[in-house]
């Protein structure tokens, strides 16, 4: 006899095929009349892996009933068709269903089709009078195990309102079931498979168990680095795949398809989704979400305009590649307030003759009448640009100079402040030592006791807590401002000996955009510490103070010796530390790195616990 399955979808996986499997007895030597199939069916996959055996608790059980049935009615089963995680309402899936009517139409070699419930076979009253006619045609009896069916009168009043019942049943809580989807969609849940970044777990809480979602420790930073590769509009959706694939990003791996790299199709639709910013989705209308965003809107919405600047309407895109994209901007644009980026253009004349070009976005739209450049002249432009950018000799002596002291002093200060700390604990102990010996005189008043007992614990509580701190180091601070002083040492030498790959690291790592206008780069807006660094050598030069917001400084165009001005390099160097060189919360006073100046009558050690020494004139070791 032929295998029920010989026939399976590529969407069955091979444990489905071999759940599946029929348990066959040769029909010639069973007698005409009393010949059984029976059909048994779950409606998901997740119901057959709800236990040991490998057909799950359902099939089985209803494997039993039908069983019981063809042995009342004296009938013999040939053979049983599994449907492991298929839905009623869509008969066409259902593949093992389809094989039995097929063997039904052609083999004629069966006289019952035993189910365990009607609603096993269809929850549509359509569907179920279709199926029916062709069994009466074919001389096949529809028996249920579980209810009383058959061809008398009487049975086929009960098919029908059972046929009835079961539809209602299945559009009711189709109708439930999406009211509720509904419900907790804008409640600000997640229905249905996490998207990738994310995972669907379980939150126990107040003894219930939420299905929710969290993030993906895995992926998420991935999949936020997806934002950001893109955003520089430095690559397309096929190298952004290969980019994410080497640093690790797979797709979470099922049942039927292990972990793989991310398609640019799921790409696309990921970059577009607003779900990464925290909302939700439902019936037309944004919700905020319960879940954490991934990115921010700045981020999203300059991957949109990526997108939107690669999408035009009945025309191919083409994607030419050059490591300056993504760094160039308009110098024109910027003067009237707007911000745009150059893109890169690549013709090929009539004669065969290639031309690769810059030009700015808002031509195309006629508001910016900056010209073409040639992308030659765009390079030389940005190499002669590194020249000036460059820190003077004088000036990187002077700062490492002063980071190293700076460090040093941070490690006099802390040595101080634990003393310090140590000292207060001891008198805190002694106090509550004596507070104790007054607890054992009855006369006392006990309350009053116990609350500065109370009292004191919670001081030392809180003096330990500060002394078990992890003690901020500022090494990780003076490591980067090295960094970035060997890199603008002299930068255009470096320049020149990197490939296209690492210039392309190298601006986007110092350069938040550089300007250019007429073949020259004119201005530019450097990350931190550059730009801070950059502007306390300016004001060094030009004996003033280094301004709040660096990038409003032009830029350098000179590698002449730094002048002394007032105060020296300790006021110039005022906040590096406080500010973007470091994300953690400085152990220095709000003074900055100069030295203390003595202001105050008195301003001992103990008016700031890291004070690295008193006005009054006493020393660390005093």
């Amino acid at each position: 006899m032929a295998s029920a399955y010989a026939e399976l979808d590529d969407e069955w996986s091979p444990e489905e095929v071999a759940a599946t499997t029929a348990h066959t007895v040769s029909t010639t030597a069973v007698e005409p009349g009393t010949r059984a199939v029976i059909y048994l069916r779950v409606s998901s996959s997740g119901q057959v892996k709800t236990d040991y055996d490998p057909e799950g608790i359902s099939i089985p059980a209803q494997r039993v009933k039908c069983q019981n049935k063809a042995e009342q009615l004296g009938l013999t089963i040939v053979d049983e068709y599994i449907e492991p995680g298929r839905t009623a309402t869509e008969m066409s899936k259902r593949v093992a269903f389809q094989q039995m009517l097929s063997r039904v139409r052609t083999a004629r070699d069966v006289d019952y089709v035993i189910v365990y419930k009607l609603s096993r076979m269809a929850r549509n009253r359509l569907d179920d009078a279709v199926v029916m006619a062709d069994l009466r045609k074919r001389g096949v009896t529809l028996v249920s195990a579980t209810e009383n069916i058959d061809d008398s009168p009487v049975g086929q009043l009960m098919h029908g309102i059972l046929a009835t019942f079961n539809e209602y049943q299945s559009r009711e809580s189709g109708a439930d079931i999406a009211y509720k989807m509904g419900q907790k969609v804008r409640n600000g849940g997640t229905i249905g498979r996490a998207r990738l970044g994310y995972l669907n777990v379980i939150d126990r809480f107040d003894g219930r168990e939420i299905r929710t979602i969290a993030v993906d420790p895995e992926r998420a930073p991935l999949v936020k680095l997806a934002f950001e590769l893109y955003a520089t509009n430095a690559y397309t959706l096929d190298e952004l795949s290969e980019e994410l694939y080497d640093r690790g990003l797979r797709t979470r791996p099922t049942l039927k398809h292990p972990a793989k790299q991310v398609s640019i199709n799921k790409l696309s639709q990921m970059l577009r989704d607003r779900y990464y910013l925290g909302y939700v989705h439902y019936d037309d209308e944004e919700i905020r979400g319960r879940h954490e965003p991934l990115i921010d809107e700045d981020l999203f919405e300059r991957v949109q305009d990526v997108i939107d600047s690669r999408t035009t309407a009945r025309e191919r895109r083409r994607v030419h590649h050059h490591y300056l994209k993504g760094s160039l901007f308009c110098q024109r644009c910027k003067r009237v307030g707007i911000t745009q980026r150059m893109i890169v253009q690549h013709v090929v004349k009539s004669r065969g003759t290639e031309y690769t070009y810059f030009f700015c976005r808002n031509r195309q739209n006629g508001t910016c009448d900056a010209p073409h450049i040639n992308v030659a002249l765009v390079e030389d432009a940005v190499e002669a640009h590194y020249a000036t950018v460059r820190f003077s000799p004088q000036f990187i002596l002077e700062v490492r100079a002063h980071i190293g002291s700076v460090v040093e002093e941070q490690d006099v200060a802390e040595r101080l402040l634990h003393k310090q700390l140590a000292a207060e604990l001891q008198v805190l102990d002694t106090r509550e030592d004596n507070l104790i010996e007054l607890a054992a005189d009855a006369t006392t008043p006990q309350p009053k006791i116990k609350a500065k007992l109370r009292e004191i614990a919670r001081d030392r509580q809180r003096l330990t807590q500060r002394m078990t701190t992890t003690t901020e180091n500022l090494s990780d601070s003076a490591r980067l401002i090295e960094m970035a002083l060997e890199l603008l040492e002299d930068p255009q030498a470096l320049y020149r000996r990197c490939n296209d790959q690492q210039r392309r690291m190298l601006n986007q790592t110092i350069f938040h955009a550089l300007y250019i206008d007429d073949e020259q780069i004119t201005d530019h807006s450097m990350r931190e510490p550059f730009s801070r660094l950059h502007a306390i050598q300016h004001a060094r030069r030009t004996n003033q103070p280094a301004p709040a917001d660096p990038n409003a400084q032009p830029p350098e165009t000179s590698n002449a010796t730094p002048s002394q001005g007032s105060g020296g390099v300790d006021v110039l160097l005022h906040g590096i530390t406080l500010g973007p060189c470091s994300s953690k919360t400085p152990k220095v006073e709000l003074r900055g790195l100069e030295p203390l100046t003595p202001t105050l009558p008195v301003w001992c050690a103990t008016s700031c616990a890291i004070a690295p020494w008193c006005a009054s004139g006493c020393s660390p070791s005093a």
